[in-house]
């Protein structure tokens, strides 16, 4: 008679696991993916753009007529009133769960690598204001948001404002 205590070695385990991922399910603190991260800033442009729209068609401010001051002349009063409608957008769950809009829609936030939730100060003051602040001259702006966002296809898929503010972009 054979013994049967050796064949129980390549048995499958009888413990149930409830903790296990289905295949193809993004796992909570998994770096978001790069897709995920343009459809949410897509659509937080749109929602800004839509929101601009209806602040020169209800108010004197028009953001859409030429100035004549070309593309290098700073520009305050623009950068000022963007800031406060992406506080006035984002800034509630931005404070409280780290997302915009978009990024709540798509299921991914804003965190520090350890997967903790970064402080509203760290999230303005070092993830989106060298954005702002870049955005006062357009051009630099311009070229500032393209080197900021080629750097997503680094291995680490984060952003030069990641990098400023040491935070990553998580599955929700």
């Amino acid at each position: 008679m054979e013994d049967q205590t050796q064949d129980a070695r390549y048995a499958p385990p009888q413990s149930h696991v409830e903790d296990v991922q289905q295949p193809g399910q993004p796992q909570p603190g998994q770096l978001a993916t790069r897709g995920k991260r343009f459809l949410a800033a897509m659509v937080d442009g749109g929602i800004a753009v839509g929101a601009l729209w209806l602040l020169s068609m209800f108010t004197p401010y028009d953001i859409w007529s030429d100035d004549g001051l070309g593309l290098w002349t700073p520009r305050v009063t623009d950068t000022a009133v963007g800031i406060v409608l992406y506080l006035a957008l984002h800034g509630y769950l931005l404070a409280t769960r780290g997302q915009t809009i978009g990024k709540a829609l798509f299921k991914i936030r804003i965190a520090r690598p350890d997967g903790s939730k970064p402080s509203i100060g760290r999230i303005l003051g070092l993830r989106e204001s060298p954005l702002f602040l870049a955005n006062i001259v357009p051009m630099l702006g311009q070229i500032f948001v393209l080197i900021d966002s080629l750097l997503i296809f680094r291995e680490s898929r984060r952003c030069l404002h990641d990098q400023i503010a040491d935070t990553v972009v998580l599955q929700a």
